[in-house]
């Protein structure tokens, strides 16, 4: 909008410079004021009569001169008659004393015998031309200046419009001041790696010739490649503040339009308001909305999408050199990627940042605990160790709903039991107590998750139990156990799965020994079983009758979460009926080994089934004292919630 007033002012004065512009408008704005103020002097020093009492002046030749003008007459009288006041108020008759002189105008009507009657009067008048600054503002200034502001509302309309047809081809691109970020390194945890990389980045254009004495070349463009909410796009923002050098942001999604050859034009501006900004970083979040693989599409091919990718590899490494431009980008699909893309040359870097382990998970929630009032007794690194697969994104938003809930009860201190209430409404969703149940029903949720706990307590490899709730929460959990891994596991044994579909199914075990029947209570434990039995089948090949073939390819991406156990099988139909028949074996043999090992503890089920019924929730400590169990090594003390993994629901 500034351009296309400059543009206009530009239009009418073309020789002149901006400075003209101002004083031209003031100019204006001061002729108008001098007007307006000297209609308003005349308007109060001015006496306006009739012209009926214009005529009695005139015949009492009280009116001294005057001037004529075509609508109006103007003039001076002086009073010389004394008049008597009204009759009716008594028989004395009251002179009125004379009246001053004073200057009057009056309406003009058509009166031939005007000039007669001033004549006679001996009144000294004169005809009156009308003013040239009043009859030039009105008749000149007046009309062409509501012309001059009709026309630029409307051609700042239209110019609004061009601009937004003419502008396609514009690239989106926000320029980013580092002060505007308010994020650096220091504000990032939990990725050590990423951030060395991208700091050799900073510090190439920070001191360029440090690395060109050596020969080194910075790469072209890196990719940060990572789950969502583990800190890519934080990253960036974090390269801007610490960068002193221009700072280009947009999305893939912004290059893309319905016209076709918009795109790539988007990415010539891009590169060229890069290059004139030289040395400067462009950073696109989610790449793979442009910079999906060409030539694997069946049917219609999006043009469009393509010759933007074709133009963006150009750009990168093409005939031109690109000095001083540094690509960094971000996406959660690599395996879409064009092959091109990732070659030597162009994005000569792939940083992976995953989940956070124990420590970078603790780093990140001092982080988001900056500017909080944490009560002595909170331990982050008991925090820490029951979030094990949480992101980011996750720990600020388990941070944020313990700030919500000590508000809730007016604390003025984040303690414990917030932190540990905001991790458990993160993993099993916010407490439901409206959601009553009967006496029978919680007696069954009872046994099942005591069930749940009972089978972990007795695997050699299973996670400890640390709490135990019939409460219902979320949308469908009646009740749920937690398990706590006493350390970041990144290999899992087949000893380890087994002791897990166990786990998942002792809850229906419970079940079918207490009450001699079963309920839909286990649907999502069985459905997890079953994905987790076919994993071990299909993919890990931890079947003797199966073999190693890999029988299934994973039905999601490699950083997107999918369903548990889905995958897009990739073998015959035989092959399929044994893989089938071989489930249906290993989820046999793990539901009747649970059930074995609840008998044999029928009495301590009974036992913790009864206390759970009294208190609705059981810490970890309290389990272990009931079976007889002391706390095994590593764990910590104190009851924490675990991540959704480990997490074994009844409801």
């Amino acid at each position: 909008m500034k351009r296309g007033k400059h543009n206009s002012k530009r239009k009418f004065f073309p020789m002149l410079g901006p400075q003209w512009h101002f004083s031209i408008g003031y100019l204006v704005l001061a002729i108008l004021l001098l007007w307006v103020w000297r209609e308003m002097l005349t308007q109060f020093t001015v006496h306006t009569i009739t012209y009926s009492e214009f005529k009695d002046y005139l015949a009492r030749r009280e009116v001294v001169s005057c001037a004529v003008q075509d609508d109006e007459i103007d003039g001076e009288i002086q009073p010389q008659t004394p008049r008597a006041a009204p009759a009716g108020r008594g028989t004395n008759t009251v002179v009125a004393p004379l009246e001053k002189s004073f200057v009057f105008r009056t309406v003009r009507v058509d009166d031939p015998k005007l000039v007669e009657d001033l004549e006679s009067a001996k009144v000294k008048f004169s005809g009156v031309r009308p003013g040239f600054f009043s009859q030039f503002f009105v008749a000149w200034v007046l009309p062409i200046g509501l012309i001059v502001l009709f026309w630029s509302l409307i051609s700042r309309r239209i110019g609004a419009a061009g601009e937004s047809i003419l502008s396609f081809g514009q690239s989106k691109a926000r320029l980013v001041a580092d002060k505007d970020t308010g994020v650096n390194f220091h504000d990032v945890a939990g990725c050590d790696e990423a951030k060395y990389e991208l700091q050799e980045v900073v510090d190439f254009l920070k001191n360029p010739n440090r690395y060109k004495a050596l020969g080194a070349k910075i790469p072209k463009g890196v990719l940060l490649v990572g789950p969502p909410g583990t800190g890519k796009t934080l990253l960036a923002r974090a390269v801007a503040g610490e960068a002193k050098v221009a700072f280009f942001s947009l999305s893939g999604s912004d290059f893309v339009e319905m016209f076709v050859g918009v795109g790539a034009a988007r990415v010539r501006d891009l590169f060229q308001k890069a290059k004139s900004q030289a040395p400067c970083i462009i950073f696109i979040d989610e790449l793979d909305a442009i910079g999906r693989q060409r030539g694997v599409h069946v049917g219609a091919v999006n043009d469009e999408r393509e010759q933007t990718l074709n133009q963006l590899l150009v750009e990168m490494d093409g005939f031109e050199i690109n000095a001083g431009v540094i690509l960094l980008a971000a996406t959660n699909r690599p395996d879409v990627l064009d092959r091109a893309l990732l070659r030597p040359g162009r994005f000569d870097r792939q940083v992976v940042i995953d989940a956070p382990d124990l420590d970078g998970r603790e780093a990140i929630l001092k982080i988001h605990t900056r500017g909080k009032p944490l009560a002595p007794s909170t331990d982050l690194r008991k925090v820490a160790q029951g979030t094990p697969g949480f992101s980011g994104a996750d720990l600020a938003n388990a941070m944020n709903e313990a700030a919500l809930l000590a508000a809730r009860r007016h604390a003025r201190e984040i303690h414990q039991q917030d932190l540990e209430a905001a991790i458990e409404k993160v993993v099993a969703g916010p407490e439901r107590r409206s959601r009553r149940l009967n006496e029978e029903d919680k007696r069954r949720v009872a046994c099942h998750e005591v069930g749940h706990a009972l089978i972990a307590a007795y695997s050699q490899h299973a996670d400890p139990v640390h709490k135990i709730s019939i409460v219902p929460r979320g949308r469908a959990a009646l009740g749920y156990t937690l398990q706590l891994p006493t350390e970041d596991q990144f290999l899992v044994t087949r000893a380890e799965l087994i002791d897990r579909l166990r786990g998942l199914l002792g809850g229906r075990a419970a079940e079918e020994i207490v009450f001699g029947e079963v309920t839909t209570g286990a649907e999502n434990d069985l459905e997890r079983a079953t994905g987790l039995a076919r994993q071990m089948i299909c993919m890990y090949g931890m079947s003797a009758a199966v073999g190693l073939a890999r029988c299934g390819q994973p039905g999601h991406a490699m950083f997107l979460p999918g369903a548990d156990g889905y995958f897009q099988r990739d073998c015959s139909e035989e092959t399929a009926r044994e893989i089938d028949e071989e489930v249906r074996r290993l989820l046999d043999r793990s539901y009747t080994e649970a059930k074995e090992t609840l008998v044999k503890h029928r009495d301590q089920l009974d036992l913790v089934a009864g206390e759970l019924l009294k208190h609705e929730t059981m810490d970890g400590a309290t389990f272990r004292s009931l079976i007889g169990q002391a706390l095994p090594p590593g764990a910590p003390a104190a009851p924490v919630p675990a991540a959704p993994a480990p997490v074994a629901s009844g409801g």
